[in-house]
């Protein structure tokens, strides 16, 4: 059933937490997962927003998911695009990207709400240094009853399939179950996990801690429910055979093309992105909050 719970870093920004399942020390990856935060609920005051400033990324795909709130995405492929509830954005980092994220001015000016998933996939070998690229897709299917909703973000799941794109086979759903809800979890993927983002909900009875990662047993189909009400997140996929490294936004098979990244954007190398150039987030002095454990 359950193989494996992850409780979460936790890291109060004073309006909302962020909690950090992946990587940890007890785990690295769920399929091609190899970052998971949680962030929110959080309302910003007036006229204040997030801001995250440039900084890079390679080797990685991030997918951002938000359940409230809205972002401004700005890449150095010259993208810019106001991220919302109900469509995924996917940025495929491969050889390498530099991007912002945003609270929009129009949610600054009535008080950000911020509330979603951040999440890193790694490349498969083979395809870490792809050309990188920027998605954004709205027309995903939907599975639901009475009781159960669920939102197919990336791979098939209860035989509908996203257009998203993926790199190594990946699932990724949200579950919204209301009173006595109910949906099978199936077994297909290699690795798959769940985290109960809010409300109360148990796997075939065994129930389940809030913001906990739940990393479910390989081959063992069950069911998730609800007697109150649930908001859970399903992620998994295809288990790699190799090994990942992690240091700050670098995610690589290779230390030393870790290290060559580091260089790179300490030498100014990395492009910039268009409209948000001013300012950069700088490389971590020390050790970085994001990094793989030996």
């Amino acid at each position: 059933m359950i193989a494996q719970t992850i409780t979460p870093v936790t890291h109060d920004l004073g309006a909302f937490q962020v909690r950090r399942a992946l990587p940890a020390k007890e785990r690295t990856m769920v399929g091609p997962f190899i970052f998971v935060d949680q962030f929110g609920p959080g309302d910003l005051d007036i006229g204040s927003g997030m801001d995250v400033r440039p900084h890079p990324h390679i080797n990685l795909a991030t997918v951002t998911w938000l359940f409230e709130g809205a972002i401004d995405h700005r890449d150095s492929l010259g993208t810019f695009l106001t991220i919302r509830p109900g469509q995924v954005n996917l940025m495929t980092a491969g050889r390498g990207i530099v991007h912002s994220e945003r609270s929009p001015q129009e949610e600054r000016a009535k008080g950000p709400q911020l509330y979603g998933m951040q999440t890193w996939l790694a490349l498969p070998d083979g395809r870490e240094e792809l050309d990188p690229a920027f998605e954004a897709v709205k027309d995903l299917p939907v599975v639901e009853d009475n009781s159960a909703k669920a939102i197919v973000v990336m791979g098939e799941l209860w035989g509908k399939c996203a257009a998203t794109t993926t790199y190594a086979d990946t699932i990724y759903a949200e579950i919204v179950l209301g009173e006595q809800g109910a949906i099978p979890i199936d077994a297909l993927a290699d690795e798959r996990a769940v985290m109960l983002v809010s409300g109360e909900a148990s796997l075939d009875d065994q129930p389940l801690g809030l913001h906990q990662l739940n990393v479910l047993k390989p081959g063992e189909a069950m069911t998730l429910r609800s007697a109150k009400g649930a908001r859970v997140m399903l992620l998994g996929g295809e288990a790699f055979s190799s090994k990942r490294h992690v240091w700050w936004n670098f995610v690589s098979s290779s230390r030393e093309r870790i290290d060559q990244a580091k260089a790179d954007w300490r030498g100014g190398r990395f492009p910039e992105v268009p409209g948000d150039s001013e300012e950069h987030i700088p490389i971590p002095d020390g050790q970085p909050k994001t990094v793989s454990y030996p």
